[in-house]
């Protein structure tokens, strides 16, 4: 743990090393930041205001928006700052509370979007007892105990982190700290430690991932005995649900689950995972459920008429 302290800073790398490049990266990634932000918090608001969303499927919803607007803060105020600095670095410990709550509401998001299919399971293979197995403390505990076990996954994660000696090199070819670009850093062998690491980050991605896909391959086969009506709204649910399932784990599966070696596509698939997907969640969500444009519908009037007043 000595060595650690050898090295105060990381210089990051950035998206590029055109100042030109970066400006115009600067304003994409301003505008696409703002969205997210507002259009998950308009989720939260909605589901916040509306007794039409009352039920588990929104209220999980509500959650997941929130993490995403977490989840993406923990890298793009960073990265826009540097796009505008000259020389773009990060301290040791905000290089590790970075990496710590980056991985802690990546963990939350996946254990979020597990709870919200074994939701969807209950809904359309158990419709009798839903309202009664997802009842409100069930909800409240399934939710708490996503964000406890996001917590234990990544401090398990910063723990291992914390074995590594940073020595020497400290130029992390990336725009935040995460796992692949830290192992390169360490001045030792970290094949024990990479090893680890994506036992940890790793097998969390594929397991959660093979669940969810073993849960929405239960439900389509349940599918086949309800009416075309029943079968249409159900696909409808289930597709937003699978589309951002898909747009979140196979990125993250790409990135984690091999051996500790970093790939020029590493950047861009981290953009993907950190600033897309948290931009496409809202739009999933609200432009495939008439529910949910329904209740912004009904949000946006009652706020025009209260500027009226």
């Amino acid at each position: 743990m000595a060595a650690t302290y050898n090295v105060t800073e990381f210089i990051f790398l950035g998206l590029s090393h055109s100042q030109k490049v970066q400006r115009v990266c600067f304003v994409i990634f301003l505008l696409l930041y703002m969205a997210i932000v507002l259009g998950n918090f308009l989720i939260v608001l909605t589901v916040m205001t509306s007794r039409s969303l009352g039920s588990p499927m929104y209220f999980f919803l509500s959650y997941l928006s929130f993490v995403e607007i977490c989840y993406s803060s923990t890298t793009v105020p960073k990265l826009l700052s540097d796009l505008l600095a000259e020389r773009k670095t990060i301290s040791l410990w905000g290089c590790l509370a970075q990496f710590f709550f980056m991985h802690f509401f990546a963990g939350t998001e996946i254990f979020l979007l597990t709870v919200m299919a074994y939701d969807r399971y209950v809904a359309i293979c158990k419709p009798l007892n839903y309202t009664t197995i997802m009842s409100q403390q069930v909800c409240m505990v399934l939710v708490g105990m996503a964000w406890v076990g996001a917590f234990v996954h990544s401090l398990s994660q910063i723990l291992l982190v914390f074995q590594l000696p940073f020595c020497g090199p400290n130029v992390i070819d990336h725009y935040f700290c995460d796992v692949l670009p830290l192992l390169q850093l360490a001045c030792s062998d970290t094949f024990l430690i990479g090893l680890l690491i994506v036992a940890n980050g790793g097998t969390l991605s594929v397991t959660s991932f093979v669940i969810l896909l073993v849960s929405y391959a239960v439900i389509l086969l349940h599918l086949r005995t309800r009416s075309s009506e029943g079968r249409r709204k159900a696909l409808s649910t289930c597709g937003s649900h699978i589309t951002v399932v898909m747009l979140f784990f196979v990125p993250c599966v790409f990135i984690y689950l091999r051996p500790s070696t970093t790939l020029p596509a590493d950047k861009m698939v981290a953009v993907f995972y950190t600033v897309v997907t948290p931009l496409l969640n809202p739009v999933i969500y609200s432009l495939r459920n008439a529910e949910v444009k329904k209740a912004m519908k009904r949000l946006w009037i009652r706020m025009m008429k209260l500027d009226e007043k």
